[in-house]
């Protein structure tokens, strides 16, 4: 009997054993988790562990109204800031900045599968890098961020900077494609690891391509590409069975759908309207369906000091202190930072946001624009629509980018950007078939809609179209910016051409985007969430990031309140 009783001692303590190390293996697994994807990126295999349904790193934000462009302080008296009532639907944004050890595993991924040594790849990765050299000041001595900022382990949790406007967004594809990729193997429906073990520039991939034909993904292999639920051992499809009448019946849409609820909305860039909503937090300062009182920053109060007892004196942001002041007397420093500093070093606001105000400022969807027309939309404001459809090659079928057929542009810095990447549907604009006898829209382009067109100058003259109004006075137009250009001569040889007129009488063209939300190098006049400035889209500062952002599918939120709540 007092063997028995011991030998059920030890087996109890055994299963505790095991237990603490399970425990342990799954808490270890979560940790090394990539807040970007939710891949497993310190794992051999690469398989996640974590839950994806809700997409790493977003946090919800409840959709409603607010005052957009209302600044408590306006000393440059100026129409950028007119305020104007919007609504704004719920939405996803990213719990932080998007960090340097993010931007790298996106790296990582595009170097390997577009190796920069193939020619046809050579400017791929290139084109993906940040540029580092934003760091450099004629009158200072910055080099130790140039060569280290970006990979240094140190700076590993920093957001990423020198990322222009279009590497942002690419990112936010490239961001989509593995995360949905993910979920695909998850249930099943892709070949388990073949994400990071067959993954290669004909082979791999894209969100669009496996919902409009899932045959053509990872290059038509059909080995990694299953037939979801219907799969067998190895991928191995079942046999079908044969009906009453002896007549086969093949099971159809074997394959994830949208309407099969596992792929998730694209990782994107917010909207300005929802980055400004998502910054001022107003839910803090609601009473029944009003708002009581106006935030002048993120965080409730009118000042940069925290007032809780706990942490009474400490800074909010990390920004600009004063002239010569980025951080503060030594030892007892103000924000404690003197560049950036790691993400989730302040407080988040009352959507549980961090970095909303100093850090870096961050760029927004948005092509800039003095005003907001809210006499045209107030609901999910956007400047900068660009339709476009699949393009239908001559079989009939939608066109896959390859090697091949692969675009790049050349932008007006000179840097090489692929226009998509190789397992991709090309695109091309909407034409009439889209169009004809629309109401909500008549073309591709709108970024021009009711402002910054020709038709928009003193020289409109009502009645004329925009190719006739006023011919020849191209130098007259409202948004007269320069006009810089970069081509490629027979020998392969980049010719920059400079824009020196000096009659040029503003920097607002269609590639100029905005960013939102002050810096660690602006005063807290920029911490405002309704201030708004503006960049040319493919050039790059060691002061904006960025952070990615999802639509809601669905209800408005996630459960239901009483009109006190």
């Amino acid at each position: 009997m007092k063997v028995n009783k011991i030998m059920a001692l030890r087996l109890i303590l055994l299963m505790m054993l095991i237990m603490g190390f399970a425990s342990c293996s799954k808490k270890s697994s979560s940790k090394n988790a990539s807040q970007a994807t939710g891949w497993n990126v310190d794992s051999k295999k690469g398989p996640s562990k974590t839950k994806q349904e809700a997409g790493p790193g977003l946090v919800f934000v409840e959709g409603g109204t607010f005052t957009m462009g209302k600044v408590e302080d306006d000393v440059m008296h100026d129409w950028n800031n007119t305020p104007t009532q919007q609504h704004v639907q719920s939405f996803y944004m990213d719990e932080t900045e998007v960090t340097n050890k993010m931007y790298l595993e996106y790296l990582d991924w595009v170097k390997k599968v577009f190796p920069p040594t193939d020619e046809n790849y050579k400017n791929i990765y290139e084109g993906a890098s940040p540029d580092t050299l934003v760091w450099r000041n004629r009158l200072g001595y910055n080099e130790t961020m140039t060569n280290n900022y970006l990979r240094h382990p140190s700076y590993a949790g920093y957001p990423v900077v020198g990322v222009n406007w279009i590497q942002a967004v690419e990112f936010s594809k490239w961001r989509t494609q593995r995360v949905n990729e993910a979920l695909l193997e998850k249930n099943g429906y892709l070949k388990k690891n073949a994400k990071t073990l067959d993954v290669t520039a004909e082979s791999n991939f894209d969100t669009e391509t496996y919902l409009n034909s899932p045959t053509l993904a990872y290059g038509g292999n059909a080995e990694i590409v299953l037939p979801g639920k219907y799969a067998g051992k190895k991928g191995v499809k079942k046999p079908t069975k044969a009906g009453k009448n002896g007549k086969v019946i093949e099971p159809t849409n074997i394959y994830a759908q949208r309407s099969s609820g596992i792929l998730l909305p694209e990782y994107r860039l917010p909207t300005e309207a929802e980055w400004e909503y998502a910054a001022a937090a107003d839910v803090g300062q609601r009473e029944y369906n009003i708002y009581k009182g106006q935030k002048k920053y993120p965080w409730s109060g009118s000042y940069t000091r925290s007032g809780k007892r706990q942490t009474k004196g400490d800074q909010l942001a990390n920004f600009k202190q004063g002239n010569g002041d980025y951080g503060g007397i030594a030892g007892w420093s103000d924000d404690g930072a003197d560049i950036t500093n790691a993400v989730k070093s302040y407080p988040a606001n009352d959507f549980g946001l961090y970095d909303m105000a100093g850090n870096v400022a961050e760029w927004v969807m948005d092509v800039y624009r003095p005003i907001v027309d809210n006499e045209a939309n107030d609901f999910n404001y956007f400047r900068g629509n660009q339709y476009t459809k699949n393009k239908i090659g001559k079989d009939g079928k939608v066109e896959i980018v390859t090697k091949e057929n692969i675009k790049y542009d050349t932008l007006s810095n000179g840097r090489i950007v692929a226009r998509a990447f190789p397992g991709q549907i090309a695109q091309v604009p909407v034409d009439e078939k889209e169009t004809y006898l629309r109401q909500n829209f008549d073309k591709s382009d709108n970024i021009n809609y009711r402002d910054g067109d020709k038709q928009s100058t003193k020289y409109f003259n009502f009645g004329d179209s925009e190719s006739n109004a006023k011919k020849g006075k191209d130098d007259k137009v409202m948004y007269n910016a320069p006009k810089h250009n970069v081509t490629i001569d027979s020998l392969g040889n980049m010719v920059r051409k400079y824009d020196k007129t000096n009659k040029r009488t503003t920097l607002i063209n269609d590639n100029v985007r905005v960013y939102k939300g002050g810096s660690w190098r602006d005063r807290a006049y920029w911490l405002d969430p309704a201030q708004r400035r503006y960049f040319p889209q493919d050039m790059a500062t060691d002061y904006i990031g960025f952070r990615c952002a999802m639509s809601r599918v669905g209800s408005k939120s996630d459960k239901r309140k009483s009109a006190r709540n």
